[in-house]
């Protein structure tokens, strides 16, 4: 009854999302599948030695590709590259030193390359998953895309550093140019935030 009563909301946040994918692995597969098909969210399972043994639509549509059950390990995507963009072998990524270390990583953000070369930035939430004897069976791993998020973030940096620039500068042309290129910056970051419901 504990497990159903999990079922009956609706997931707020990644925690949630975490807490509802571990429930399911305990359960089975046809639960899994039940439970994790229907999410919007990335979600995929591993076992104890990081072999991908589940994953739903949506982590298809996150790494453009589709995993391979058995034979794909530690990670869903087709390459991974840290936060600064250099290479990030799966076998060192977050899912990875979650298994090993067997704790939850929290707090990372990785850049994902798809087979097409589109990249998207995501922060990862990987979490041990125990038996009932608090064995560690495998892993649940969520991803969350922040591309629009941290672009936003970089475009606003850039909008402030032209005003700042525009106020040193005494040649009326150059701070019309530098206003001009803050305020291109802002709309562009504005169309990539989240839209606030009414």
């Amino acid at each position: 009854m504990q497990n159903q009563q999990l079922y009956d909301f609706a997931p707020a946040s990644a925690d949630d999302l975490i807490r509802l994918a571990t429930a399911a692995v305990s359960e089975g597969q046809a639960r899994l599948e039940e439970v994790l098909e229907t999410l919007p969210t990335p979600i995929y399972v591993t076992d104890a030695d990081g072999w991908v043994i589940y994953f739903n639509r949506a982590c298809i549509d996150f790494a453009g590709r589709t995993p391979i059950s058995g034979e794909d390990r530690w990670c869903v995507t087709w390459r991974l590259y840290n936060e600064q963009g250099f290479p990030l072998p799966h076998d060192q990524c977050p899912m990875a030193t979650a298994i090993r270390e067997n704790r939850a990583i929290r707090g990372v953000v990785a850049i994902a390359e798809r087979p097409d070369g589109t990249r998207v930035m995501f922060t990862p939430c990987p979490s041990p998953v125990y038996d009932s004897a608090g064995r560690l069976i495998g892993a649940v791993n969520l991803l969350i895309d922040v591309t629009d998020e941290r672009q936003s973030a970089a475009l606003k940096t850039q909008a402030r550093r032209c005003r700042r620039l525009a106020q040193t500068v005494s040649d009326s042309r150059t701070v019309a140019t530098l206003l001009g290129m803050a305020a291109e910056y802002e709309d562009k970051a504005r169309t990539l935030q989240p839209r606030q419901p009414a």
